[in-house]
């Protein structure tokens, strides 16, 4: 369209504000081009449609989100930025923040599962939980709940709970118990699937499924698969 120009551009016009402001009202979902709400302050319009201002409509930056996901199992992590929309926000989200394409802008996945893996999984665009999440994931404890068949040898979960040799240095040791009769739970820092198997083929056990229920002082309670919601200022790694 050669008659067109940025929308951030004809907001700043009408709406006698800056640039900058402008771009604040559109990415808050505050701006509508002929009815519908465009995010993108790119969008080009032409002189034809009609621009609004919603009554709702404010200068706030819009502060930086950490997501929790719960990933299926088998979907590869490539992926699950996919799953990032509003109708998949869940039910549960009690943050008040709605989704905006904004809150996907420099969103960066932190220590993914493996694809066979479901569970738990952190976006964040804060520096603080990218920091927390690499640097000091070493020293965050996870938590996994692992099904299991086959018959566990004798001494079997005395094997399980025993520090071993992973990645060329003794691992710590596991904190392993029965949830029921085919699931186990394991909690660990520095825990991971391949480590979660190499216990269990030790023990004689065959993996059925691996899904990651915390990182940290956070869990993942009550999050359906595929489904995610924004983490609350006061969780806290």
């Amino acid at each position: 369209m050669s008659d067109s120009i940025r929308l951030a551009k004809r907001v700043a016009e009408l709406f006698n504000c800056s640039r900058g402001e402008a771009t604040l009202y559109i990415e808050g979902a505050a701006v509508t081009v002929d009815g519908v709400v465009v995010e993108e302050p790119g969008y080009r319009v032409t002189a034809q449609e009609q621009i609004a201002l919603l009554p709702d409509a404010d200068l706030t930056p819009i502060e930086a989100v950490t997501i929790q996901l719960h990933k299926p199992a088998g979907m590869p992590v490539a992926n699950l930025i996919d799953l990032i929309v509003a109708e998949n926000q869940s039910a549960e989200d009690r943050s008040g923040l709605r989704f905006l394409k904004r809150h996907l802008k420099e969103l960066v996945m932190l220590d993914p599962l493996e694809n066979t893996a479901s569970g738990m999984v952190i976006f964040t665009q804060d520096w603080r939980v990218k920091r927390k999440l690499v640097d000091d994931l070493s020293r965050l404890e996870q938590e996994f709940v692992v099904e299991v068949s086959g018959q566990i040898v004798e001494g079997g979960l005395q094997l399980l709970n025993q520090s071993i040799v992973f990645h060329g240095k003794p691992s710590e040791p596991a904190k392993v118990s029965w949830q029921n009769e085919t699931r186990l739970r394991f909690a660990r820092k520095e825990l991971s699937s391949r480590l979660i198997t190499l216990l269990c083929s030790r023990a004689g056990l065959s993996i059925i499924s691996i899904k990651r229920i915390r990182i940290g002082r956070v869990p993942m309670a009550g999050l359906a698969a595929g489904q995610w919601r924004y983490l609350m200022g006061y969780e806290k790694f």
